[in-house]
């Protein structure tokens, strides 16, 4: 299985925001379009309005680690971008895994477990 790469040109998360479909939840809003690459990149935006630096950084790893820990359940060849809510603020870890799988659960992008 490839493993995913990092969206972090400002054009790549352009493209998926404009041609992308989005589904939110409470903390967080997935952005999903189809790539040719074969392997998944996923992208994490969280705004200065969530909090401080510390904040905003503990987010994007508790993002970014909870999807590394799932990424067999999801679909390859997908560009992802995923933005935290202002909720998100006080975020756990197993709430920011419950919401990530819930937002791919709504996108049809998890595999079907047999």
């Amino acid at each position: 299985m490839e493993f995913s790469e990092s969206l972090k040109k400002n054009r790549d998360f352009q493209n998926v925001y404009r041609n992308g479909c989005s589904r939110a939840n409470q903390f967080l809003v997935m952005y999903v379009l189809e790539n040719q690459l074969g392997k998944n990149r996923i992208g994490i935006s969280v705004s200065k309005k969530v909090g401080n630096s510390v904040i905003r950084h503990r987010i994007t790893r508790l993002i970014r680690e909870s999807y590394r820990l799932r990424e067999e359940l999801f679909r390859n060849g997908l560009d992802i971008v995923v933005i935290a809510r202002v909720n998100a603020k006080n975020i756990t870890y197993s709430e920011t895994e419950k919401a990530l799988l819930h937002l791919g659960r709504i996108h049809r992008i998890l595999k079907r477990v047999s």
